[in-house]
């Protein structure tokens, strides 16, 4: 198992929304990583912290992956209700439907069957990680060999998604299974070179185009984080993450 990367948390918090993060420029302006070799993946796990980022962070790959009749399969560990921190427990349960909703037209979209759900609490994820592990390793244990698992990057900054990177590393040495681990939100915050960044595990994914333009149709199911007046999440950051590709860290 590889070291857990301390937690970059103070890096995205340092870097918020409003200030629009790392330019697309920067990033189309260094090489890619190298093209990661997909012809051993026989079968796909997504692991995602919350509904969307297994469209964000995946989308193009799971798409392309299930046209090649390869088993992919979705796991939200959450139902996403902490998005609006503000919210009443009433509007809460209404944002958790929501969102469950938005994610399973986003995965039809993709190619894939509905997303298993694991509705452990948004925001918290970190106190349940012990647990986390177990259950990703439960579901690990009963996919057929030569499948590979694919979570949020344990140093994505997001205190959900390290939550899940770490419980996804833990299930995968214990069960043998490949890890890929994928940024999110590191696009934003990090920047080309970024030595908190394990560039030399870095490899990008082999896309076509229709595969990215289907990642773009499934990321407009997410209505409730990207539209009204006070997005959750910005036009410009699906832009960016379209623009960028997808990359893993293995």
């Amino acid at each position: 198992m590889r070291g857990t990367p301390a937690t970059n948390g103070p890096r995205f918090a340092a870097r918020p929304l409003t200030g629009g993060g790392t330019p697309v420029q920067a990033w189309l302006d260094v090489p890619r990583p190298p093209e990661l070799d997909l012809t051993a993946c026989t079968g796909l796990i997504v692991i995602a912290a919350h509904p969307d980022d297994e469209t964000l962070g995946m989308g193009a790959t799971i798409a392309q992956l299930a046209a090649a009749g390869v088993n992919v399969e979705v796991v939200s560990v959450s139902d996403g209700g902490a998005a609006r921190p503000d919210a009443s427990v009433a509007e809460r349960a209404r944002l958790e439907g929501a969102r469950r909703d938005e994610l399973f037209n986003a995965a039809a979209v993709l190619g894939v069957g509905t997303p298993r759900t694991l509705r452990l609490p948004d925001g918290r994820l970190g106190e349940h990680e012990g647990r986390l592990a177990g259950l990703i390793g439960e579901i690990l244990r009963d996919c057929p060999p030569g499948s590979w698992c694919a979570a949020n990057w344990r140093g994505d900054g997001h205190p959900d998604h390290e939550a899940v990177g770490r419980a996804a590393a833990t299930a995968c040495a214990r069960t043998g299974v490949t890890l890929l681990e994928y940024p999110v939100w590191m696009w934003h915050w990090a920047s080309p070179g970024d030595p908190v960044v394990p560039w030399n595990r870095a490899l990008s994914m082999p896309l076509e185009r229709w595969a990215v333009e289907r990642k773009s149709e499934a990321a407009q199911c997410f209505s409730s984080q990207f539209e009204g007046r006070d997005p959750v999440l910005p036009a410009f950051v699906l832009r960016r993450l379209l623009a960028v590709g997808e990359v893993v860290f293995r």
